[in-house]
Formats: C-alpha cells, sequence, structure tokens
C-alpha cells in the first residue's frame, strides 16, 4: 500500500488515480468526523466534498509540517465551523460523569480492558453484539467529546494532532477524552451488568 506521501507526489504529477486512492482511503473518516460537527449526514457529505475541493485547490500549498490526515482534518473542521454549524450545547441536563483516574492507564489508555477479546470467531460475534451499545453511546456524548474520541480512538491521531484538527488546548482534549472514554466505559458495563 502507498503512504500518503508517494500518493499525494503522484497526484502533484497530475494521477487522478492516486486523488481516487485517497479518497477511498480517507472518505469513510471523513464523514465520520464531519457527522459529529453538522446536524445531519446529507450536511456532513457536503462538508466532506467542500473538502476535497479544498485539498486539490490547496495541494501546492501543503508543505508536510504536519501528516496529510491531521491536515485533510484540520481543513475537514475549518469547512465544517464556516459552514456555520457552530458547536451547540447539549440540554439534555445530563451531568457529566465524574471520571475515576484508576480506570485509566498513565498513557490514557483503559487500565483494564472492558473485554478481553481474542480473535476467535465467539469473540468477534460478542464485539458485533457490543458495537451497537457503543455506537449508541458514542452519539449521546457531547460533541467535542465525540469529536476527539472518534480522532483518537478511531483515527488514531495523537493529542497534539487532535488539537491541531480541533483547535483546542492539550489539557482541554485531555479532559474531553477522559470525559468521553468514562461515559463509554460506564454505559458498555452497564450494558454488561456490571455497573
Amino acid at each position: 500500500m502507498e503512504t500518503d506521501v508517494e500518493l499525494l507526489t503522484r497526484l502533484r504529477g497530475g494521477d487522478e488515480h492516486a486523488f481516487v486512492a485517497l479518497i477511498e482511503r480517507y472518505q469513510p473518516s471523513m464523514v465520520r468526523l464531519a457527522r459529529s460537527m453538522v446536524p445531519s449526514h446529507a450536511v456532513a457529505e457536503e462538508v466532506v466534498q467542500e473538502t476535497w475541493m479544498g485539498v486539490v485547490r490547496g495541494l501546492e500549498r501543503f508543505e508536510g509540517r504536519s501528516s496529510f490526515k491531521t491536515w485533510l482534518f484540520r481543513i475537514l473542521a475549518n469547512r465544517a465551523r464556516s459552514a456555520g454549524w457552530h458547536e451547540r450545547r447539549q440540554a439534555s441536563g445530563r451531568q457529566e460523569p465524574a471520571a475515576d483516574p484508576s480506570q485509566f492507564a498513565p498513557s490514557g489508555a483503559w487500565a483494564e480492558p472492558v473485554e478481553r477479546w481474542v480473535e476467535e470467531s465467539d469473540d468477534r460475534m460478542a464485539a458485533a453484539e457490543w458495537a451497537p451499545v457503543l455506537r449508541s453511546a458514542l452519539e449521546e456524548l457531547p460533541q467535542r467529546q465525540r469529536q476527539v474520541v472518534l480522532l483518537r480512538d478511531l483515527e488514531g491521531l495523537s493529542g497534539s494532532e487532535v488539537c491541531a484538527v480541533l483547535e483546542i488546548s492539550a489539557g482541554n482534549q485531555r479532559i474531553l477524552l477522559h470525559r468521553g472514554r468514562t461515559y463509554l466505559r460506564e454505559r458498555v458495563d452497564a450494558a454488561m451488568g456490571k455497573g
């Protein structure tokens, strides 16, 4: 599989297949992030399309000071903001859970995983069973928490990359990630009868 840098080099040379490869690689992630920032799937699709147009227009200005993925998600976040879809406060009245620091390792990962799954078919079936619980809990998170969890845990961005994409401080990123992960953990534990 070609790296992003190799695909960008080909794209700068006019290779349309390189652009298609980048779209195939990042489109689902982009829609997922955009969907966390705007009110509907249709608007998310529009934001993603505008982002790709911005990539083509700004390709020559990309200097590689960040990864392509970080640059791409930063463009996407800016497009979502400029479309007028600012962060909405959730008025659900749900109080933020107080996070128990003992549930997390110093790296921010779970100190004890929610469930230890080995690559066996029974375990994969169990994972599929819990996926809707996680998906539902993720949708219930406040917007910024959901964005941070998506970028860190699904897209694999570092804390500093998330800060650059969302234009938030490192401390705020850590708090949002911690609260988001705590809520997800509580929901899964409750569904499993542990809470």
